[in-house]
C-alpha cells in the first residue's frame, strides 16, 4: 500500500494566462427545445454542485483545444441538456428545477501555465491542493443555478502536455452519466464511429416519478437524523469534522491488499472488493475519530439502481440513477478488535445492499416528494462515492490515455478512484480533521503484516 506524504502536496505556482473569455460552445446542429423533467433523484438539495474531474495528459497524449472545441459541439447535439440552462419549475413553489434546454451553451475556457510541466505534477499529484481551483474557470455567478451545467478548462503546461478539467452539474448527470458522456466526446474527438460503441443518451426522467399518492414504506435511516438519540455525542463529533482543519488523506489499495481484506471474512463471508474496502475504510475513520463508544455511525455510499427498478431504466440513461446505501452501527461494535469485526462491518454494508429493489427506490422517491428539502443525515457519517469501474480512467481524445485522473478538490466525503495502470487497484481519498489525518493512515495499515515487502511506505 503506498501512503502520499506531505512533500507529494503540489502548490500550483502562478495563475493560470488566459488569452480570452471562455468560449460558448454550442451543439453543431439544431436541438429540441423544450423543458426537462429532473426526477426526485436528480433534485436533490445535496446534489446541488458540480462534479469536478482532473485529467493530465502528457506531449503527445495532449489534443488540441480546437479539436476539443469542434467535438464538443458535435457531441452536445447528442447530449443538448447540457447546453442549457437550470431554471426553477413554473409549476412548483418549493424551489424544484428543471432544465431549459435552449441550446445557450456549455463554456469552454483555455489557459495556460507554462511555468509547470506535467511531470512536476504528476509528481505532486497526491492530494488535491486547494490552488488546484484555479484550472477551473470560476464562473462569476449570483447562484448554483446560474452556473452552466457543462464547464471545461484546457490549460497549457510548459512541457507540451494538458490539464483537462470539467465541471459537470450533478443534478443532471450521476457518475455512470458523466463517464457516459465524456467517453462520447472522447470518441467525437476521435472520430471514431462504430455503431453501438456508445449508447444513445436517454433524457426522460419521468420512470422515476413518484407515486400518487406517495407511499414511503421504508424509514430510509440515511436520511433520520441520529442525533436524536445521541444529540450531544453527535454534535460533538460533529464539531470536530467541521470546526477543525480538514487534510486530505490517500491511500492506494493494490490487488493484493484488497484480496487480504476480503479473506478477514472468509470463509463464513463471502464478499466483493467493495464491500471489503468499504467497511475497512468506515472501521478505521470511526477508531481514527475516536467518537464516544455508544454513538451511532452510518456508512452512505451511492448504489447505482438502473438495473434494480422495474422496469429497468432504458440503456444510456445518464440522469442520476443512484440512492445512497445506508449501513449503521455503534462505533464500540464496528471498531471491535475481535476476529469478527471485520465480517460485522462487511456484513452491515451488504445487508445495506440487499434492501434496495425497486419498490426500495420507489418510497425513496416519494419520501423526496413529501419532504422536497430533505438531506441526507452526515452528523457521524462517512459517506463514499466510487469512481472506479466507470473507465474514467481510460478516456482517450485521441493522443493516448491520462497519465493522472481525479477529483479537483477534495471534500469531506471520501472518494474510491481508479488507479491508472492498475485496473484492479484502488485509491482511497477523504479528508479528515487534521489531527486525526496521521492515525487514520496508520489505522488503515494495521491489517498488513510487518514483514509484507508490498506493505512498505512510499
Amino acid at each position: 500500500m503506498e501512503k502520499e506524504t506531505a512533500a507529494t502536496e503540489l502548490e500550483i505556482p502562478g495563475e493560470c494566462q488566459y488569452a480570452g473569455d471562455p468560449a460558448v460552445v454550442r451543439p453543431s446542429q439544431p436541438t429540441p427545445r423544450h423543458t426537462l423533467y429532473l426526477s426526485n433523484l436528480d433534485d436533490q438539495r445535496f446534489l446541488r454542485f458540480s462534479i469536478k474531474y482532473l485529467y493530465v495528459f502528457t506531449g503527445p497524449a495532449a489534443v488540441s483545444a480546437d479539436t476539443l472545441r469542434a467535438a464538443l459541439s458535435r457531441v452536445l447535439v447528442d447530449y443538448y441538456p447540457l447546453a442549457g440552462r437550470l431554471r426553477p419549475s413554473d409549476d412548483d413553489g418549493d424551489g424544484k428545477l428543471v432544465v431549459d434546454c435552449n441550446a445557450e451553451g456549455a463554456l469552454f475556457a483555455e489557459g495556460a501555465l507554462p511555468g509547470l510541466t506535467a511531470g512536476e505534477f504528476l509528481r505532486g499529484r497526491a492530494r488535491p491542493h486547494k490552488s488546484w481551483r484555479k484550472l477551473l474557470y470560476r464562473v462569476e455567478a449570483q447562484s448554483f443555478v446560474a452556473v452552466p451545467p457543462l464547464v471545461i478548462q484546457v490549460t497549457r503546461l510548459g512541457c507540451g502536455g494538458m490539464i483537462l478539467c470539467t465541471a459537470i452539474n450533478h443534478c443532471l448527470c450521476d457518475g455512470i452519466g458523466t463517464a457516459q458522456f465524456l467517453h462520447a466526446w472522447a470518441r467525437a474527438a476521435r472520430a471514431d464511429h462504430v455503431d453501438g460503441a456508445d449508447p444513445a443518451p436517454f433524457h426522460d426522467r419521468r420512470a422515476l416519478s413518484p407515486r400518487c399518492p406517495p407511499r414511503v414504506a421504508f424509514t430510509h435511516h440515511e436520511y433520520c437524523n441520529i442525533s436524536a438519540n445521541d444529540n450531544d455525542a453527535s454534535s460533538s463529533l460533529l464539531a470536530r469534522l467541521l470546526g477543525q482543519p480538514l487534510a486530505p488523506v490517500l491511500l492506494t489499495f493494490t490487488a493484493a491488499h484488497l484480496l487480504r481484506l476480503k479473506r478477514q471474512c472468509t470463509p463464513s463471508l463471502k464478499c466483493t472488493s467493495f464491500e471489503a474496502l468499504a467497511a475497512h475504510v468506515w472501521r478505521e475513520w470511526v477508531r481514527a475519530l475516536d467518537p464516544p463508544a455508544s454513538l451511532r455511525v452510518k456508512l452512505l455510499f451511492s448504489m447505482n439502481v438502473r438495473q434494480r427498478v422495474k422496469p429497468e431504466l432504458p440503456r444510456g440513461y445518464y440522469g442520476n440513477g443512484f440512492v445512497l446505501g445506508c449501513a449503521e452501527s455503534t462505533a464500540a461494535q464496528l471498531t471491535s478488535s475481535s476476529q469478527s469485526s471485520a465480517r460485522y462491518g462487511v456484513r452491515l454494508v451488504q445487508e445495506a445492499k440487499e434492501c434496495v429493489d425497486d419498490e426500495y427506490v420507489r418510497s425513496m422517491v416519494d419520501l423526496l416528494e413529501e419532504r422536497r428539502g430533505a438531506r441526507p443525515d452526515l452528523a457521524a457519517s462517512l459517506v463514499i462515492s466510487a469512481w472506479t469501474r466507470l473507465g474514467l480512467e481510460e478516456l482517450d481524445f485521441g493522443g493516448g490515455r491520462p497519465a493522472h485522473m481525479g477529483p479537483l478538490t477534495s471534500e469531506i466525503y471520501c472518494v474510491f478512484l481508479p488507479v491508472v495502470g492498475d485496473p484492479h487497484g484502488v485509491t482511497v481519498l477523504v479528508s479528515v480533521p487534521q489531527a486525526a489525518a496521521d492515525r487514520f493512515q496508520h489505522c488503515c495499515l494495521g491489517f498488513l503484516k510487518d514483514n509484507d515487502v508490498d506493505a512498505r511506505l512510499s
